[in-house]
């Protein structure tokens, strides 16, 4: 049986669950692909580190790179700028690359794709972990228009939210759970500010839609404002607060945003708790279709990984993101033209006018109120909670700008989207 040489560059968790897979399943794997998957060597950073794994380590990465008995090399290392030079560097060097490295091809993935050529980039870990949504957006959907796209695609998030929503305690007293438990790192930053979501809604909009947009082109917010009363308020009123990735076409754009959002509790997405992750995919054929599994973890991620190595011995190969050429027909959405119904919350001195003021200040901006409920917060400070009818994110903006110049608002006010499943 002929024997494919693999190189790793980061022998860390998922590196070292790679070797290991693949030697405990090593029966299965070779009869699904009639080769044998051998990990010939990997490159880390520190030598002298313990790993739990069996495999000659050095630091040299050119030397893996350059092993002629290595064809197929993983880039596990993490980072933007070293891992794009290394992957540059074994594309060029005319071997395939399995990646599971978001934040890079967040900002690099259309570059690779035009160094890479007739060579094999594979990167199905680098969203969702476990979850095949990869594969499903490149080929089993491949007929049909994305309509929608909404997924949860950070577990550390969700569940900080879960806890809020199931312990009723605070945002800070959740992110220590989760960071005891080992779902969050200490600088959790990635992970509640929203970017590895957001990293994470470039890669599936490039497959969905063919559109190159930057993290910074997009809305990204994060979970560290939700406070007690938004949850509460959620539950009373039948929703789930979520942080979500989401792409919707519209007409010939592409709305690409990550943030909370409230979702009716009856929802599937509403459903999904701890640190799991579920990605719901609308398209115009298949209708909805729901992915749900691990997002991350050592072993969910390296049968990602071991997914793209089959698929690289199988010598099956096509257009990295998806499309033969270039697909730009689509356009990024302006932030400020998303239309949707929104949770205002405020808090202000508990004084007569206080309400007609800024009822006033929504109409005057094209906004209207569907639900209203006030509750008391200390002394004399009440916690004001509105929802609004449909509106435009611009006029939302402006108005709470405009509410929160005003002499009795007590603190800078916050606004949640609603999500309504179409």
């Amino acid at each position: 049986m002929r024997e494919i040489g693999v190189g790793i560059i980061g022998v860390g968790v998922v590196g070292s669950s790679v070797v290991k897979i693949l030697r405990e399943n090593e029966e299965i794997i070779s009869a699904r692909i009639g080769a044998k998957l051998v990990v010939k060597r990997g490159v880390v950073k520190n030598i002298s580190k313990a790993r739990d794994v069996v495999l000659s380590l050095d630091t040299d990465e050119d030397a893996l790179i350059n092993d002629p008995n290595v064809q197929i090399v993983v880039e596990l290392m993490g980072g933007v700028d070293d891992a794009y030079r290394i992957a540059k560097k074994v594309l060029k060097s005319n071997k395939s690359l399995v990646t599971a490295n978001k934040a890079m091809l967040a900002y690099y993935r259309y570059e690779l794709e035009q160094i890479a050529k007739d060579n094999f980039i594979g990167f199905e870990a680098s969203v969702c972990g476990g979850i095949p949504i990869i594969k499903a957006l490149k080929d089993g959907l491949s007929a049909n228009h994305i309509l929608s796209l909404r997924g949860i695609l950070n577990g550390t998030s969700n569940y900080i939210l879960s806890q809020m929503s199931q312990q009723k305690i605070s945002f800070e007293a959740a992110l220590k759970s989760a960071q005891n438990l080992g779902y969050a790192e200490a600088d959790p930053s990635l992970d509640i500010n929203g970017q590895d979501a957001g990293h994470k809604l470039l890669i599936l909009a490039s497959l969905a839609y063919g559109i190159n947009a930057k993290p910074e082109e997009i809305i990204i917010e994060g979970i560290t404002k939700i406070h007690g009363d938004d949850i509460v308020f959620a539950q009373d009123f039948g929703f789930v607060i979520k942080l979500l990735g989401i792409a919707k076409k519209v007409h010939n754009e592409v709305e690409l945003r990550v943030h909370p959002v409230l979702i009716d509790e009856n929802k599937m997405l509403a459903k999904v708790d701890g640190v799991m992750n579920a990605i719901s995919v609308i398209g115009d054929c298949v209708g909805e279709t729901l992915y749900y599994g691990a997002g991350a973890g050592g072993d969910a991620t390296a049968s990602a990984v071991i997914s793209d190595l089959i698929e690289i011995a199988r010598g099956k190969n096509s257009a990295m993101l998806g499309f033969e050429k270039d697909h730009f027909s689509l356009k990024l959405r302006d932030k400020g033209c998303i239309q949707s119904r929104y949770y205002l919350r405020m808090s202000a001195f508990d004084r007569v006018g206080v309400l007609t003021k800024i009822a006033g200040i929504l109409s005057e901006n094209n906004i209207s109120v569907e639900m209203f409920l006030q509750k008391q917060a200390k002394d004399e400070i009440v916690r004001l909670c509105i929802i609004t009818h449909i509106s435009l994110e611009a006029d939302i903006v402006l108005a709470l700008q405009k509410i929160d110049q005003q002499e009795f608002i007590v603190e800078e006010s916050f606004f949640i989207r609603i999500e309504d499943f179409k």
